[in-house]
């Protein structure tokens, strides 16, 4: 079969989305005449932003005779659940790895999902004209990752090839010619990923990709494993226990073309198609003839880690920056969620108006909130906590543990390691990684990690990278110290006034600015001391009828501290909540009257 289909798998940043742009150019797929984009296959405008792929997408190119389907991973773990599912329809797989980085958690958590499906990965050390590229030591790391991961003998005698994505080219050897461009690679691909196994028996594909189109409908992407599917092809989908969820046609079979999709007549088996037409169909179901019985077996999931209450926004000022508001609609848009992102688990919470989202981290849950109050929805959500298990031997409560890896300056190290070990982690390496760096790794609870990127970021001016990846579950570890401030609570609704402000500035740190919108119960600053303290920050200036320059100085504020979105979820504490709106992101009490904020707090203690 003229065919190829390929996974590019690689850490965040590795530059796997750039890679693609240049096979992309390469092989001819924009006209000579045509605009090309940078970083085409990140297509949603928070991956642009952010720099980081969130969704999977699939292109093809032709090279020679031979058609590749490329498929562009996320690179984060936090989209674990993306990868899993897209090794399900390739034959092989590239993994590119940083010339001076090597391999990381990440690179890890996918390398050891595609051995274990069998897939014979093609090794791509990129960023080889970096100054501090280190390929040999990289490939010897690549390796020994390999090795650590049970590889089987053919897996471990992998091709490599060096080279540099941005300058587009590719070479068997360090030493190269760089006049080829992507020609070894495409070469390679061919040689060494086998073409598609094709079952016997009629047309069945498991769904792998949804997306909702404004003029299709659902598309489900997927890679169809036998038989062959044509527009108007009556059919059924399974669940993963074979479960009938309904019988319809096939409306539309679309190919991939390069970055465009475009509808063919027929599909055969081993290809990666689109299908449009069936309204009720999801990622994991199996779509195929009528006369199937046995559903496709999909790849397990790891567990969601992080859960957090997503509720319907109760504040004074509910209603006035957003469009979509209700309970209705939030439950809504969050099941719509969850049917196309199989890592996140969406259930009815006990509290009304109330959803509990659970997902694989913080990145992954601040992402959801951030599209949906771009799309006009108002929310308030709970702090993050983790999803505890019960271990079925010995009926004690297990907790999600990460393996954390932390690259940071030697004369940092220190400080690392302290704050790393008050939040219960365990050092269980550390070692130099080249120019004064040093790589520590730990095991650490996930709800120690909770707001922790911030404070790493302050105690290494900014140097230390970090890189987290789920590792298994672990016995409690214990109280952590949380927040030790308390917080400056308004206990009035108006417009905050700078001279209130400046009066109360001995208080704490203001996280608001003069003018903006306050109600009673809602977090206006920080306190110096570890209790919350009410405050009126709307009392203006007593008029009087003396005028002098130093009576009517100018009031001069220390700037607010900056709450954006991921810092706020990390800063509340559990009886505190996050009011997200499309226009503004406030901190607020989760009773809003002082009475009943103190009937709370002697329940709790009664409790305890």
């Amino acid at each position: 079969m003229k065919l190829r289909n390929v996974a590019i798998i690689a850490h965040v940043d590795h530059g796997k989305t750039t890679l693609v742009d240049r096979l992309l150019q390469q092989s001819g797929v924009y006209r000579d005449n045509q605009r090309q984009v940078e970083r085409a296959m990140d297509s949603n405008d928070l991956e642009r932003e952010r720099g980081i792929t969130i969704l999977a997408k699939a292109a093809s190119v032709q090279w020679k005779d031979i058609r590749i389907n490329i498929v562009d991973t996320p690179g984060h773990a936090d989209f674990g659940g993306e990868v899993e599912r897209i090794l399900n329809m390739v034959d092989g797989a590239l993994v590119l790895v940083d010339a001076a980085e090597g391999p990381l958690p990440q690179t890890k958590f996918v390398v050891s999902k595609a051995l274990r499906m069998g897939l014979k990965p093609i090794v791509v050390i990129n960023k080889v004209d970096r100054s501090d590229a280190r390929p040999i030591e990289v490939i010897n790391e690549v390796f020994d990752l390999f090795a650590a991961l049970d590889a089987t003998e053919e897996q471990l005698d992998f091709p490599i090839l060096y080279g540099s994505a941005k300058q587009g080219w590719m070479a068997t050897t360090l030493e190269g010619s760089h006049d080829d461009g992507m020609q070894p690679l495409f070469d390679l691909i061919l040689s060494h990923v086998k073409p598609p196994v094709v079952e016997e028996g009629p047309f069945r594909l498991l769904g792998t990709i949804l997306e909702a189109n404004p003029y299709l409908g659902r598309i489900i992407t997927g890679r169809v494993t036998s038989g062959s599917v044509k527009p108007n092809q009556s059919v059924k989908v399974l669940d993963h226990d074979g479960k009938l969820i309904e019988t319809g046609r096939i409306t539309k079979v679309l190919a991939f073309r390069g970055i465009e999709r475009v509808p063919v007549e027929e599909a055969e088996a081993g290809d990666i198609v689109a299908l449009a037409g069936l309204p009720n169909a999801t990622v994991a179901h199996t779509i195929c003839d009528p006369s199937v019985e046995l559903p496709i077996q999909a790849q397990p999931i790891d567990p969601p880690t992080l859960a957090m209450t997503f509720r319907v926004n109760d504040s004074p000022l509910a209603g006035t920056e957003g469009t979509k508001v209700t309970g209705r609609m939030i439950r809504d848009r969050l099941l719509r969620e969850a049917e196309g992102n199989v890592a996140l688990g969406v259930r009815e919470s006990d509290d009304n108006d109330a959803m509990e989202v659970a997902g694989r981290g913080e990145l992954q849950l601040g992402i959801l909130i951030e599209t949906m109050r771009r799309e006009g929805f108002e929310l308030s959500v709970s702090r993050p906590r983790v999803v505890l298990k019960k271990d079925e031997a010995t009926g004690e409560w297990q907790e999600p543990i990460e393996e954390v890896v932390i690259d940071v300056d030697e004369e940092h190290s220190g400080v690392v390691v302290q704050k790393m070990s008050e939040r219960k982690a365990e050092l269980v390496e550390m070692r130099p990684s080249g120019g004064h760096r040093q790589r520590l790794v730990f095991y650490a609870p996930t709800r120690g990690l909770i707001g922790y990127q911030g404070e790493l970021l302050t105690d290494t001016r900014g140097t230390a990278v970090m890189n987290r990846l789920f590792h298994g579950y672990a016995p409690y570890k214990g109280d952590i110290q949380g927040r030790r401030n308390g917080v400056l609570i308004s206990n009035d609704q108006g417009e905050a006034v700078a001279y209130a402000m400046f009066k109360l500035e001995d208080r704490g740190p203001m996280m608001i600015e003069p003018g903006c919108k306050v109600y009673k119960g809602m977090i206006v600053g920080e306190h110096t001391r570890d209790n919350d303290l009410e405050i009126n920050v709307l009392k203006g200036k007593q008029l009087t009828n003396i005028r002098t320059t130093s009576k009517d100085e100018a009031v001069r504020l220390t700037p607010p501290i900056q709450m954006p979105l991921e810092k706020a979820l990390a800063y509340i504490e559990d009886d505190e909540l996050v009011e997200v709106t499309p226009k503004s992101i406030r901190l607020r009490k989760k009773f809003l009257d002082a009475n009943e904020r103190k009937r709370a707090e002697k329940t709790k203690q009664a409790v305890a």
